[in-house]
């Protein structure tokens, strides 16, 4: 006989669990009792629990394998909100155990009492409260199948006060059935002959690839398509390296910040296979002008997803790993040479460039493609993500991880903790901006204490770019509220003092000629946390963009 709390413990070993990302208070408390001078996996202490979420997203992100986060009732479990729905957006799996009050409390107004399941159920892929004490190891081992079963997502654990102390059986189950577990979704053969005839008679085909591909793990498929029909290929910003950024069948990115070439060859095309993506509005621009000449054969392992925002030729629904290769044995090459050619020439006639002169975003990225091989860059988002998926190289050595679907600010810092837990032999840096760097700066302290060493890349433009950007280019101007440092004012707080608080160190840089002794420096310091805040312009810009409303035909590229 063992407590509930002892069970969960157990889960976790079972599950061979790396690391949890763990907060303690009094609904969790016999759970961190548990877990007391407990060897068998690493748990880290964040300072925050949207902290400590996007911590456990970038570990999965990054690795592939479940996320695991604790933390208590009330705030402790609402703080995690955030960062349920950013994981659940990009399909990342994490477990989710949230303490709660005991069950004969439950429904009046306990102290720290919130309804946990209720609040996540519309974010989560799964939420339940344990009611039975001889249910919780059959509901830690269905949390941990369903979040990674089929298409990733989150699972809430929510666990009563009193199931944790209470005693019972110590058996862990080997496996457990679930709903629609056993099933695996393979479109009929008529499909994907279909989608095989579709391709081998377009004359203008394109692969449009999205996030589905990375958590599919399906890059080796994909190359083989790519490599045998000689396709070109556009990305999602989620999608992109699923195939290497410098494959010579590579554009670039699509969407209202995609590159010309990209955008223009996605519109002429004649047959669109888009594989693992939403084609959220973020992609299509208008969705009602979005390439109506095309042909979309759409391959995603979620069915509800299929039709949702653009109607389509074809819908394949099942594994991208699994079906892939299957289209591949049907398809015939493709002497695509000639057109891939006039692509090259659209995007050095039309390249992503930042026209301005000095230090630029473009500039230090490219300065990380040329000084970090093996690394995992982590942005946060605005302009400092979106200028990272323009300018950098991702292969299979160099790894990007970002918050697409729900673009949270403060993901990026967090979740490089993770990731380099995840990954100790890698690189990691974190881009971030100015602003989003201030929601959850306090995890300095962990990475500091945990000795966690991350290279942070501070984008201080003095505003809050992206809005701003948008509100000089669409609103004459009225820059309402995105200004966070006034011309010839110092910045409020000194990002290098405190860091030195910390007991971190710091570099500031202002001009283009000293990033490469930066990023040498850094090198040199392979195991401690080190902040460089490079001082840019806040009139500096993402272009090409698509304005609000507007198709990717009309995409403004320069000024």
């Amino acid at each position: 006989m063992i407590s509930g709390a002892e069970l969960v413990v157990k889960a976790l070993v079972k599950e061979k669990v790396e690391v949890c990302f763990a907060y303690p208070g009094g609904q969790a408390i016999d759970l961190f009792d548990a877990l007391y001078q407990k060897e068998e996996f690493r748990i880290v202490l964040p300072r925050h629990e949207q902290g400590l979420i996007h911590a456990a997203d970038g570990y999965a992100r990054s690795t592939g394998k479940v996320g695991v986060c604790l933390v208590t009732s009330g705030p402790g479990a609402t703080n995690l909100i955030t960062g349920i729905a950013t994981a659940g957006y990009d399909s990342s799996p994490l477990v989710c155990i949230t303490g709660q009050v005991s069950t004969h409390l439950i429904g009046k107004d306990a102290f720290q009492e919130v309804d946990m399941v209720g609040i996540s159920r519309s974010i989560a892929k799964y939420a339940v409260t344990v009611k039975k004490r001889e249910e919780l190891g059959t509901i830690m081992k269905k949390a941990f199948m369903i979040a990674q079963t089929g298409k990733p997502g989150v699972v809430v654990v929510d666990i009563p006060k009193n199931i944790q102390q209470e005693p019972g059986s110590d058996n862990y189950p080997e496996t457990v059935s679930i709903r629609g577990g056993e099933k695996r979704q393979v479109p009929p053969i008529e499909k994907i002959n279909e989608t095989a005839k579709a391709l081998n008679n377009a004359e203008k085909p394109i692969l449009l690839i999205g996030g589905g591909v990375h958590r599919g793990n399906a890059h080796k498929e994909l190359l083989d398509f790519v490599e045998k029909t000689n396709t070109p290929v556009v990305s999602t910003i989620m999608g992109k390296g699923a195939l290497p950024s410098n494959h010579r069948n590579y554009i670039g990115n699509v969407g209202i910040h995609g590159s010309y070439a990209a955008n223009q060859t996605l519109i002429n095309s004649d047959v669109i296979f888009a594989i693992g993506t939403r084609l959220n509005d973020r992609v299509t621009g208008n969705a009602t002008a979005f390439c109506p000449l095309a042909k979309l054969i759409h391959l995603d392992i979620d069915p509800a997803i299929i039709n949702k925002n653009i109607d389509t030729y074809l819908g394949l629904i099942g594994e991208v790993k699994e079906i892939l290769p299957k289209v591949t044995s049907l398809v015939s090459p493709k002497l695509q040479c000639e057109r891939l050619q006039e692509i090259k020439k659209m995007d050095t006639a039309f390249p992503i460039h930042m026209t301005e002169v000095g230090l630029t975003p473009e500039a230090i990225i490219k300065k990380i493609n040329k000084h970090f091989t093996n690394a995992i860059v982590v942005t946060d988002v605005g302009q400092n993500q979106l200028w990272t998926t323009q300018f950098l190289e991702v292969t299979k050595e160099r790894q990007l991880l970002t918050s697409g679907g729900l673009g949270t600010m403060g993901f990026g810092f967090p979740a490089s903790i993770g990731a380099k837990l995840g990954n100790p032999d890698k690189d990691v840096l974190t881009i971030t901006g100015d602003g989003g760097f201030q929601m959850n700066l306090q995890e300095l302290a962990t990475v500091m204490l945990e000795k966690i060493p991350i290279i942070i890349c501070i984008f201080n433009n003095g505003c809050l770019g992206n809005v701003r950007q948008w509100q000089e280019m669409f609103y004459e101007e009225r820059y309402s509220h995105t200004i966070l440092k006034e011309k010839n004012t110092p910045y409020i707080p000194d990002f290098l003092a405190l860091a030195r608080s910390y007991g971190i160190d710091g570099m500031r840089i202002t001009t283009e000629e000293e990033i490469d002794e930066a990023f040498k420096h850094v090198r040199q310091l392979p195991n401690e946390t080190f902040v460089l805040e490079f001082i840019l312009e806040a009139e500096q810009k993402v272009m090409p963009i698509v304005a609000p409303g507007q198709s990717l035909k009309e995409m403004i590229v320069y000024e």
